[in-house]
């Protein structure tokens, strides 16, 4: 829809940086987003009116505010989710308000796949940003040596900016993907079961029982 390739390019010219990112991928967006490897299934949103895996969309669908998440009892919201595989973070995209429906800030858990409210208060986040009042999708870069090897990453944020609930539109994540290996691992633990058994059979043939005699 052109429409929506021109929003796109409109709302990036202010920052170069993303312009280039975009440019020339049309709405599949970058190349490095995170979409197909969210396991969004598995996405949980606690205190919400809604599933999590609302807000977790395609890259064409960022400026959409027909589906949006909001907050239920009061204005905080918990947003678990899962990865296909091994993930290295880069940034968060986040689309919220409008106005005071705003987040005052998003503090973001790595490999915490069951945090809930009770949790947060005891855990340090790995990092946390203060979110602008802006109806425009903004960009969070992480620190990426600190989001490494995720599996999960927990999103909280703790109060809105002045409203009784809290909205957001789109949650979006760049960076890279790779596979979770976990049959090495399985192997591993057979070859070491394996060796042990080798040993002992060695063991009694030969040291082992010139030792005993």
């Amino acid at each position: 829809m052109p429409h929506n390739h021109h929003d796109g390019h409109c709302g990036h010219e202010s920052n170069e940086n993303d312009h280039d990112h975009d440019h020339g991928t049309s709405d599949l967006g970058p190349n490095d987003n995170l979409f197909p490897h969210i396991d969004r299934a598995n996405v949980v949103a606690l205190n919400a009116t809604r599933e999590g895996s609302v807000v977790v969309k395609p890259w064409d669908q960022r400026n959409n505010e027909e589906s949006f998440l909001e907050s239920d009892a009061d204005d905080q919201l918990i947003l678990r989710i899962p990865f296909t595989g091994s993930v290295r973070l880069r940034s968060l995209l986040l689309k919220t308000g409008p106005g005071d429906q705003t987040p005052m800030k998003v503090a973001l858990f790595s490999n915490q796949p069951s945090m809930d409210f009770n949790d947060v208060s005891d855990k340090a986040p790995v990092q946390e940003f203060d979110i602008p009042q802006d109806r425009n999708v903004a960009e969070y870069s992480v620190k990426t040596a600190k989001f490494n090897n995720v599996s999960s990453l927990t999103l909280f944020f703790p109060a809105s900016q002045g409203a009784e609930t809290t909205r957001i539109y789109y949650v979006g994540l760049l960076g890279h993907w790779t596979e979770r290996k976990t049959d090495p691992v399985i192997t591993v633990y057979e070859t070491q079961a394996n060796l042990a058994d080798h040993e002992k059979i060695q063991g009694t043939d030969g040291n082992f029982s010139t030792t005993q005699s």
